[in-house]
C-alpha cells in the first residue's frame, strides 16, 4: 500500500462509498468490553507499528472531524477544543522556562 491509497481491506462492492473514519480490518472486540483476564490477549492481537499507529490518529481525526467541524449546524465546542489544546500544547513546550517562577512558601 502507497501513501494516498486505500487500505488492503476495503472493498468498494462490500463497504460502499469509504469513509476514513472507520476500520476496515477484521473486528474485534472492544476495549471497554475486554475482561482483565483477556487483556493480554487483546494487546497481542494489536497491530504495533508505526502504520497502524497513524492509521488509529487519522480515524480518531476524522471521526472528531464529522462529529465537531462538518455538521450543518455547528456549535462552538469544536473552537474551544482548539483553544484548549494549543494551551496545554504551549504550556508543554515552555514548562522548562515556567517551573523556575513558582512561588514558594519557604525560600
Amino acid at each position: 500500500m502507497a501513501f494516498g491509497d486505500y487500505p488492503a481491506e476495503y472493498n468498494p462492492k462490500v463497504h460502499g462509498p469509504y469513509d476514513p473514519a472507520r476500520f476496515y480490518g477484521k473486528p474485534d472486540t472492544p476495549f471497554g468490553q475486554v475482561k482483565l483476564s483477556e487483556m493480554g490477549a487483546w494487546f497481542g492481537r494489536r497491530d504495533k507499528n508505526p502504520k497502524a499507529a497513524a492509521g488509529a490518529v487519522s480515524r480518531a481525526f476524522w471521526r472528531w472531524q464529522h462529529k465537531y467541524w462538518q455538521p450543518k449546524r455547528m456549535g462552538i465546542a469544536p473552537f474551544f477544543q482548539v483553544i484548549v489544546g494549543g494551551m496545554v500544547f504551549f504550556y508543554a513546550i515552555n514548562y522548562g522556562k515556567l517551573k523556575h517562577h513558582r512561588n514558594y512558601k519557604y525560600h
